[in-house]
């Protein structure tokens, strides 16, 4: 993992350097990141909880896949290997939404992030190493979730999820 190597950006998200996982993440240098939330017909998200061996946020709840995007990666590339990764999901670029973007911030780990939605009813096959855990959550109990618990998520999964997930931004 450490031997990443990510496209370091500017505030206007134009590559302007390579830099490792590690260098970018103690340096907090701005880089690229994707989001997916995975919708059932029945309008529920799936929820992962994170690895305890993962090096952020281990053991918290988060999106349905999500993921750096590698250099020169594209935004929705990363978006559908990130799907097969951690989910086994095999997805069509054409199959993802784009729901809209987040601007790196100290909440995002200087994250530039692209949020996508796709319809899948699972199940999953899930990755151990990256998820331990897996659920269908109704939109309207991940918002109290985080309301009574926001230390139970991941920080960015948050803001996706207040900006992205409730609100009508289910399977269309």
């Amino acid at each position: 993992m450490a031997d990443e190597i990510f496209d370091v950006v500017d505030e206007m998200d134009r590559p302007v350097g390579l830099a490792t996982r590690r260098d970018v993440h103690e340096r907090g240098l701005r880089h690229r990141a994707v989001h997916v939330l995975v919708y059932n017909s029945a309008g529920e998200v799936f929820l992962q909880r994170r690895s305890f061996s993962k090096d952020s946020h281990p053991g918290r709840w988060d999106s349905s896949a999500s993921g750096h995007l590698d250099a020169g990666e594209a935004y929705l590339g990363a978006a559908v290997r990130e799907l097969s990764e951690e989910l086994g999901v095999e997805a069509t670029a054409g199959e993802l939404d784009e729901l809209g973007r987040l601007e790196a911030c100290e909440a995002t780990g200087q994250e530039f992030v692209r949020v996508y939605r796709v319809r899948r009813e699972g199940p999953f096959r899930w990755h151990p190493e990256e998820i331990i855990d897996g659920r269908f959550v109704a939109p309207e109990d991940v918002g109290a979730w985080i309301a009574a618990d926001r230390s139970a998520f991941a920080g960015a999964f948050c803001l996706v999820w207040e900006r992205f997930g409730g609100g009508g931004a289910g399977p269309g």
